[in-house]
């Protein structure tokens, strides 16, 4: 795709990225997942998710490699030209001095946006916030060298689930926001989670610009997370888990009968 057609793209994108009328992303792991999703026509966009992307790939996430991943999301982004839908990619860390290569490799492959973390996952430990600003503004240039000054950067701040506090989030994203970032996405895990006076904050603070992640059973409502004013929801991991769960059951109802 042509790098002008492609930041127009990219600028639908970004645009869908409106605090109080979020973005909801059913994120997506493979061509066939892909195409489920993007005929959809509540679907604005499609996004991959880098720990389904490795379930998919049969290896964990802290093990997908970058060819890996790349690999998926190059048969994700056919389906999602074949829908006219913007993609973005779980690019994880951005896989250490690799960042430039993945997403130059990413653009090619017509990709418009990228969730980009501020955790070494090689070293599992914080990236100094020095450090993932300019990995932010590293990953923005690259794409802006290829012609899409409009890519859409979800930069994600792991500091609640790595021990952290809420004012650190507030110092980190800020930064991360005037680095270019369109929004902050902020992680909470199994083991902290965000409440709801915390996604409160941090809409207020990152004037809406905030990513989060939807939980099915329990917490927010999606339009509970828009009156409250986050501009992306996503749901990571969680419909490729249901989808095995069924998967496994109708296998073992199949299996049990050859008994």
């Amino acid at each position: 795709m042509a790098s002008e057609k492609l930041n127009d793209v990219a600028t639908v994108f970004q645009n869908l990225h409106r605090p109080g009328k979020p973005v909801v992303l059913a994120n997506v792991y493979d061509g066939a997942s892909a195409s489920v999703v993007a005929p959809l026509a509540s679907c604005a966009a499609l996004a991959t998710a880098s720990y389904a992307v490795a379930k998919a790939a049969g290896t964990e996430d802290d093990e997908l490699t970058l060819e890996q991943n790349l690999r998926a999301v190059r048969v994700v982004a056919k389906v999602a030209a074949r829908h006219d839908k913007p993609l973005s990619a779980d690019l994880q860390d951005g896989y250490g001095d690799r960042l430039a290569e993945a997403v130059t490799s990413i653009v090619q492959a017509g990709v418009v946006g990228i969730n980009l973390e501020d955790c070494d996952k090689d070293a599992q430990q914080m990236y100094p916030v020095d450090v993932a600003v300019e990995r932010i503004t590293l990953a923005l240039k690259t794409a802006r060298d290829l012609g899409v000054p409009n890519f859409v950067v979800n930069a994600r701040c792991d500091t609640l689930v790595r021990g952290g506090g809420v004012d650190e989030v507030i110092a980190r994203g800020k930064r991360y926001l005037d680095a270019g970032a369109t929004t902050v996405f902020v992680w909470g895990g199994g083991r902290r989670g965000v409440s709801r006076a915390e996604v409160e904050r941090m809409v207020q603070e990152f004037d809406g610009r905030l990513s989060v992640s939807y939980l099915f059973f329990h917490g927010l409502s999606v339009k509970e997370l828009a009156e409250i004013g986050v501009a992306r929801i996503s749901v990571g991991p969680k419909i490729q888990a249901f989808a095995m769960k069924e998967f496994a059951k109708r296998a073992e109802e199949l299996l049990d009968q050859g008994r």
